[in-house]
């Protein structure tokens, strides 16, 4: 069976770009301590910390998935329905670079009926990667 997947792009950054990741996090942290030990260190924080505001990252709200035979995808077309694996009401993921970091709720912006929002309702804690 083939995996149709709403996270397919969040599954293929598994593995080796987020080890990539954490161990850039990692030397990041380590660099950010080694320069907070500096007596000039207050002078640089503010400094440090608006580079680091400013690294985009990539940000998906994952709403479901599901699983089909490949014969089932290939007859998708306009107009097809896919039922996905959570119902409506469900939280959905937050996901970001790859690692799912919230939950929440899908919400319409009052300052934007026409769009779409998450409203944040549980926070996944870190866990710190050997």
């Amino acid at each position: 069976m083939a995996a149709t997947n709403v996270e397919a792009e969040a599954e293929t950054e598994t593995g080796q770009p987020n080890e990539q990741l954490d161990r850039a996090i990692e030397e990041l942290r380590g660099v950010l301590r080694e320069e907070e030990g500096r007596p000039d260190a207050a002078l640089r924080s503010g400094a440090n910390s608006s580079i680091i505001m400013t690294i985009p990252v990539d940000v998906q709200i994952i709403l479901g998935s599901t699983e089909m035979p490949v014969s089932e995808l290939m007859a998708l077309q306009k107009g097809s329905t896919v039922a996905l694996n959570r119902r409506i009401g469900e939280p959905v993921d937050v996901v970001v670079n790859g690692r799912k970091i919230a939950r929440g709720e899908i919400t319409v912006l009052e300052s934007d009926p026409t769009r779409f929002g998450i409203r944040l309702t549980e926070i996944i804690a870190a866990t710190k990667s050997a």
